[in-house]
């Protein structure tokens, strides 16, 4: 932009309210910003401030002037700060939380990879099937589970994810199998940390209380009870797809199963990321996307919503 300086002199003139602070902050000589202000003044044939020995003040057109190129210069300012943290590594300590299961068996040794690339990096992982409010405990990122509300969190889809409602194949020589999830009361139902089951019914997302007498929040001594014929079971797909694959396990109610879960990173809404941060996102966003991978990836770009927690 032609003569930017004389625009960046301004700005920072009536931000520090004076010519010599300004001057300061620019690191240059008070004759140097003053001789800009004025070349400013020239070139828009106009005045934009009023000065006195002891303070300066706007003029209307300096005020309509100073409105417009204050936007301008922050924007300017963000621009060249993105640039300079891109070109920096990623530096602190970079504190995850993930769903226990899924985060032992797929994030965990991502994040050793990644801190492979960056040796210089702390990285504290805490993996809990508890939600975790990580604006107010102090995580940078969390990976999350399932179908996500709104909020003003971040989240970017890693890949997609299925339930299931399932039971052994001895359980169903003993129960008849659910047509609908109301059905569902007739049935000893085993629960993880949550007391309800999610189901797509007439292309709505409903969210169906159920009862047994068998509930914990690890999503493995899940899988056993129901593998053991005690009840029917609400598990993701990798839990349940080998024993699925072997007859061991049966799935039910596959007409309703939800058709917006997924798996999420999230991480706070700010006007630039940390570099720690944004690489670890697309690190990890990358890894999914790749045809290989354990669990094959359909990213989206990043949207609002926020957590919800389903078991390991």
């Amino acid at each position: 932009m032609q003569h930017w300086d004389r625009i960046e002199a301004f700005v920072e003139v009536v931000r520090q309210g004076s010519f010599a602070s300004a001057a300061r902050t620019l690191r240059v000589s008070v004759s140097h910003v003053s001789r800009l202000v004025a070349r400013l003044e020239t070139q828009l044939n106009t005045q934009l401030l009023y000065r006195t020995t002891r303070q300066l003040k706007l003029t209307d057109a300096g005020e309509i002037y100073y409105d417009h190129c204050s936007h301008l210069y922050d924007g300017f300012q963000e621009a060249l700060n993105a640039i300079g943290d891109y070109q920096h590594r990623p530096s602190g300590e970079l504190r995850i939380t993930c769903a226990t299961t899924f985060g032992e068996k797929y994030i965990a040794p991502l994040v050793n990879d990644f801190l492979c690339l960056h040796p210089q990096l702390g990285v504290q992982l805490k993996l809990t099937n508890r939600p975790v409010d990580i604006i107010r405990e102090g995580f940078d990122v969390a990976i999350r589970t399932g179908a996500l509300p709104d909020s003003s969190l971040i989240a970017r889809k890693l890949c997609p994810r299925r339930e299931y409602v399932v039971g052994s194949a001895d359980y169903f020589q003993r129960h008849p199998a659910p047509s609908q999830p109301e059905e569902l009361s007739q049935h000893n139902c085993l629960a993880g940390s949550a007391d309800h089951w999610t189901f797509d019914v007439n292309g709505q997302h409903r969210h169906l209380r159920v009862q047994g007498n068998w509930r914990g929040n690890s999503g493995l001594a899940l899988l056993d009870a129901v593998s053991k014929g005690l009840g029917l079971a609400q598990l993701p797909d990798y839990y349940v797809e080998e024993r699925l694959a072997t007859g061991a396990l049966v799935s039910v109610l596959d007409s309703y199963a939800c058709q917006h879960t997924a798996v999420w990173v999230i991480y706070p809404r700010h006007r630039h990321l940390s570099p720690k941060v944004r690489q670890f996102v697309d690190f990890l966003t990358t890894h999914f996307a790749r045809p290989n991978v354990t669990l094959p990836a359909d990213s989206d770009p990043a949207t609002s919503l926020s957590s919800a927690d389903r078991p390991g």
